[in-house]
């Protein structure tokens, strides 16, 4: 028995040997691969430094790999003079803080581009890793500013390649009042896989120009803001949160309904009523918007009897503004005995070549014992029809659910 036992024991300490030696050698294999992934990335990076670095000259630019955005190519004074006369007719030396729309030339914006020093500005996004780049000319085509520390190549962060797919949007103003030309970029981004695959959304920042030479600096805190908060939407939309102040933080920040007031949300009194939620007592339903710039910004609250917000809804998804609110209606859907909210609305948003697109869409939000949640089912496989009406639509989502009144 002592023999047996011990022959046991020998086998299974043989056993535990191979094992961790297996274990072991996985790791290695795993270690190095890793390793062998980590020198790829590393080359990769290099050489695409190495490819920046080496334009030098407008012509270096495609040579080195890069498509050139040939719609925002523009020629751009870097400080902005007054179009003010002085008694002898001469224009006055002083600096202002309008802006110029490259887009749209004046005869005024006309004087002011030919009492001023222009550089070309051009755009450009890598072929292979699509990431974007600012380059500034001199009238001889030589690079004198250059930049790809833009807030779009770190949409992924950690990752060399990036979802660039065109930059949308180029603006110049004078952002922080200081008389010099700013830049405004958006660019239009695409992902492979994940929640918005297929679907193009936008990336906007500010290059802000630095008084004592030819260069640029990005505020990484007004980016990640215009960014986060829905304010990426125009270059008006940047330019007003930016420079004028303006801001939809709120929406996603307040705490109380007269917060929301406070900071100039408008309600849509007829949509607005209370309502007794089965597991989240008497709440009142507040639909409103807050305009910025050319859009208006719907979003909705359940407010309590102590006037906090307890939760809110974000109907409008990437569209860009509400155009007009069809219905809402707080009725069971789904047949569990509980309220829940429907939100049909038309909204807009820019298309791919500044045309005006807009759509009618539905939002389901069923409630649940902490909250609501999110009907994804119905709403993507749901068609309009040109006669649609609020109790056509629905009888729809109750006849989703298998059930009606």
């Amino acid at each position: 028995m002592r023999k047996r036992t011990k022959n046991k024991i020998q086998k299974s300490i043989q056993m535990l040997c191979v094992t961790a030696l297996l274990i072991s050698t996985v790791f290695s294999i795993d270690a190095t691969a890793q390793e062998a992934v980590q020198d790829n990335i590393a080359k990769e990076y290099n050489e695409y430094t190495k490819c920046f670095d080496a334009i030098n000259t407008l012509e270096d630019i495609k040579a080195q790999g890069y498509e050139i955005v040939e719609k925002h190519v523009f020629d751009i004074p870097l400080v902005t003079k007054s179009t003010e006369v002085d008694e002898d007719g001469e224009f006055l030396d002083t600096e202002v803080t309008r802006p110029i729309d490259i887009n749209i030339i004046s005869d005024e914006d006309a004087v002011v581009l030919q009492s001023v020093p222009t550089v070309r500005f051009v755009t450009a996004i890598d072929k292979k890793y699509h990431r974007a780049a600012v380059f500034l000319a001199d009238k001889d085509g030589t690079i004198v500013y250059k930049t790809n520390t833009l807030e779009c190549n770190y949409t992924i962060r950690g990752q060399l390649e990036q979802p660039i797919v065109d930059m949308v949007s180029v603006a110049f103003a004078d952002m922080n009042h200081d008389g010099l030309m700013d830049i405004i970029l958006i660019a239009g981004c695409v992902n492979d896989s994940g929640g918005y695959s297929g679907q193009l959304y936008k990336v906007g920042e500010v290059l802000f120009q630095k008084k004592d030479a030819i260069s640029f600096y990005r505020d990484w805190r007004v980016n990640d803001k215009l960014n986060r908060f829905g304010m990426n939407k125009s270059a008006k939309c940047i330019i007003s949160f930016v420079r004028d102040g303006n801001s939809t933080e709120f929406l996603y920040t307040a705490t109380t309904e007269q917060e929301l007031m406070d900071n100039g949300f408008r309600v849509i009194e007829e949509q607005s009523y209370w309502r007794t939620y089965e597991k989240l007592g008497q709440l009142k339903v507040l639909p409103g918007t807050f305009s910025m710039a050319d859009y208006d910004i719907f979003m909705i609250y359940m407010v309590n009897r102590q006037g906090n917000i307890v939760w809110s809804f974000q109907p409008m998804g990437d569209m860009d503004n509400l155009y007009s609110l069809k219905g809402m209606s707080g009725k069971d859907m789904d047949g569990d005995g509980m309220k829940d909210l429907v939100v049909w609305a038309q909204y807009s948003k820019e298309g791919e070549h500044g045309e005006l697109l807009v759509e009618n869409r539905c939002s389901v939000y069923y409630q649940r014992t902490g909250g609501f949640d999110t009907d994804t089912d119905f709403v993507e496989n749901y068609q309009f029809t040109s006669g649609e009406n609020m109790e056509m639509l629905l009888s729809a989502i109750r006849a989703y659910w298998g059930w009606s009144e």
